[in-house]
């Protein structure tokens, strides 16, 4: 389980920014995040939209997002961000501001 002030990959501390970069790497996380935030969306319909996502490995990652407070489910068993995932979504926008500005000047340097 990834929580702050457990030791992580990278971490023996349990900081939590390490703790955070722990679970935000994992391959997939930040694909589901993206696809969540627009809302509850089902099991089947996540794997879907997340292409060669196989259901183990979904399951697993939802299963941690889940634990550490980011992902819940609905009355219907849909997955959906938590009030925690919704603030890390926001926290991660700036990010996606750079990422843009970067792939403009990658694109006007080649």
């Amino acid at each position: 389980m990834v929580r702050p002030g457990k030791p992580v990959r990278g971490s023996t501390t349990g900081r939590p920014i390490m703790a955070a970069l722990d679970l935000l790497g994992r391959r997939w996380t930040l694909r589901i995040l993206w696809e969540l935030q627009g809302g509850p969306v089902g099991f089947r319909a996540l794997q879907q939209r997340c292409g060669d996502l196989s259901p183990t490995v979904l399951n697993t990652r939802l299963g941690e997002l889940r634990e550490a407070g980011i992902v819940e489910q609905d009355d219907s068993k849909a997955h959906q961000l938590t009030p925690l995932g919704r603030d890390l979504y926001e926290a991660l926008s700036p990010l996606q501001t750079w990422a843009n500005r970067w792939a403009e000047q990658a694109a006007e340097s080649s």
